[in-house]
Order: structure tokens, then sequence, then C-alpha cells
């Protein structure tokens, strides 16, 4: 299929710069997958479409202050780092590497994307905070413009980031780096359920929830569920390709643990519906479904799985998610769930219903 199927125009004033005033009360699209049937609603209505055979899945993963703003260390040059994945499942973000004379030093190393008004080179030494605390070291570059990069630090790394990183909120999403725009971001950039630290962008759609809405859900008998997948800056990557297929994702680290797959299988047994928040929690029950027959199991590793039209789903029977941008994977992969046309059309009915777009906006639900 080509990229420019994938089109529609959008109104920069729907691009959403920060979400509703509290939490739980956005707008909600129903888009019914058999009729074509659409309905406006609110999140909180969610629990009206799920009954008790129905499964939840959340995407539990945490985002951290991954973004840091500092200079060089050999010239004032501004410069600006966001890491993106450790280098190796034994890194940390805290891990301790030598103790002498009662002195602690921490490093650790991770894939970044580095920002500067200079040419990036090898050996070349940042450093971030107030007193220059943390220094990062390019080691050597990698495919897609990533540097692999060395983090040394007296103090523990997360400490060091929950003083001084920023929050990674999406280039659409403008700020003026102020520390309440900050404070503002670390609690609505998140959402209530998080737990497992590793992402540089939410999982937006989890966003939406509130603990009241759960309560909800959990008086009707709809059970929930969670894996982890942390999410990268190739969330936001737009397609280049002519032809969608030749489109690569990044890799993204995933985990399903064993409860999370008895509740999935469960749910498939008993004939209710696996209702994913997020197109990140589609990509993990979908590639660990495609690895082992149909079947979710409990697994951990990298997927790099494009969903896009045609494609046959083996686990994700409904999903809510945000509005995507025009032409990005993640509009592909509703469009695989609910046929591109239909997709398109309740697109342009949300323009014209001024629904507010992406991270930070409104949701829907394809049931």
């Amino acid at each position: 299929m080509k990229t420019r199927q994938f089109w529609y125009p959008l109104p920069t004033r729907l691009i959403a710069q920060r979400p509703v005033e509290t939490r739980g009360t956005d707008r909600m699209m129903v888009l019914h997958r058999d009729t074509g049937v659409i309905e406006h609603r609110h999140i909180a209505d969610i629990v009206e479409y799920l009954d008790e055979k129905d499964l939840l899945v959340v995407n539990d993963t945490k985002v951290f202050p991954a973004r840091l703003l500092g200079s060089w260390s050999d010239s004032p040059g501004a410069v600006e780092v966001l890491m993106v994945s450790p280098a190796t499942d034994a890194d940390a973000l805290d891990a301790e590497v030598r103790r002498t004379a009662g002195e602690t030093r921490f490093q650790v190393t991770w894939s970044c994307m580095i920002g500067s008004g200079r040419p990036s080179r090898e050996g070349q030494i940042a450093v971030f905070g107030p007193n220059r605390e943390l220094a990062v070291e390019l080691v050597s570059k990698r495919d897609g413009g990533m540097w692999l990069c060395t983090f040394r630090s007296a103090r523990p790394l997360m400490e060091l980031l929950d003083a001084f990183g920023h929050t990674p909120v999406p280039p659409y999403v403008h700020r003026d780096g102020t520390p309440e725009e900050e404070a503002y971001d670390r609690e609505r950039y998140q959402t209530i359920y998080a737990r497992e630290t590793g992402s540089v962008a939410a999982p937006t759609a989890g966003l939406h929830f509130t603990p009241g809405i759960f309560a909800a859900l959990e008086a009707k008998g709809v059970r929930r569920t969670a894996v982890t997948l942390h999410v990268g800056p190739g969330t936001f990557r737009p397609v280049k390709t002519t032809e969608i297929e030749d489109h690569h994702m990044d890799y993204e680290a995933y985990t399903v643990t064993e409860a999370a797959a008895e509740e999935i299988n469960a749910c498939k047994a008993r004939g209710g519906r696996v209702v994913c928040v997020g197109s990140t929690s589609v990509r993990t029950l979908e590639t660990v479904a495609a690895a082992n027959g149909g079947k979710v199991v409990a697994a951990h590793g990298a997927s790099n799985i494009f969903i896009y039209p045609p494609y046959k789903f083996a686990v994700a029977d409904a999903m809510l998610t945000n509005f995507h941008l025009p032409q990005s994977t993640l509009l592909m992969m509703v469009s695989a769930l609910a046929g591109r046309e239909r997709i398109l059309c309740a697109y342009a009915l949300a323009v014209r219903a001024e629904y507010r777009f992406f991270s930070y906006g409104d949701c829907m639900l394809i049931v």
C-alpha cells in the first residue's frame, strides 16, 4: 500500500498541547467495526461497552525524565541527549560499578539521540546538572543516527534525572522549559498504573483512566491485566517510504508475565474479548502470539512488529486508542483493525467535531 493512502487533513489547532483539566473526562469516539456506526461519548462511558467476560490489557511502562539539556565539557555549546534504551538487559539506571576509598561511582551505557549545533564525534563528553555532576561520553555511532553513550556520575543516575532531567513529551507538544511545565508533565504524561520504568513516550491511551473508572469496570466484573512495552521515540518516527511495506519499526523491549498470559488465554477460552489499551499493548500481544502459534505465553524480548492492512489479529479483539498523526504507523495499525476507509471517515468526522488529537488528546474505542 502507498503511504499517501493514510494521509488526512488536520488543523494544527486540534493538536492538544495539554490534557483536559480533569483526568478521565476526555471525549471518546466509539467505532463499531461490524456496522461502521459511530457514537460520541466520554471515556467514563467505556464501562457500558465491556462486560464480565472481557479483559482489559494495559501497558504498565513508566516514563522517566529521559531528556537532558547541558553543554559540552570543552565548550559552552549546548547539547541535548535523549536516552532511548539500555545497551544491555543488565544495564540499570543506577548500576554501581566501583567503590574505592569511600567513593562510589556509577556507570551505565545507553543508546541515545544527540542534538547539538556542532558535529558529534566519538570521545566527546557532555556534562549536565547545575554542578556538572553527570558526564556523558559518546562512544560510537549506531544505525538510525543513534549513539552509544556511557553515563558516569557519583550519584545514581535516576536520582540525577529526577533532579534535572526533563519529561520527554513529544515534539508537537510545545514547552518553554519552565519548572511549572515540567512538574505538570511529570504528573499528567504518566498513566496512574505506571510501574516499570523505561519509556521515553507514554502509552497515551492509558492516560485517560482514573481509579473511579477502574472501580466501575471491576464492579461490572471486567478483569484487568498488564503487560510491559518500553516505548521509544520510534513511535513518532514518520513513514518516509513510498510503500508502507518498506518502512522498518524500531525495536522496543517487552515483557509478558505468566500471570498476564494466563489471564489472556482464560479470556479467550471463556469467549470474552481482549480489549487492548493502546497500540503498545496490541504490539506486545501480537508479537508474542506470532512467535507461539497464535497463543500468548510468558515472554521477554524486543518487538519491531509493524501492523498494517491487511493483518489478521491473533489476540486483540477491541482497542482503546488516541487519534494519530497522518501517515503514521499508529494510524496504519488502527486501519488494520477497523478498515482504512472506515478509519479515515471517522477521523474526518473527528476533525469536524473538533476532537483533540495526539498524545494529550481525546480517544477512540474500536469494538
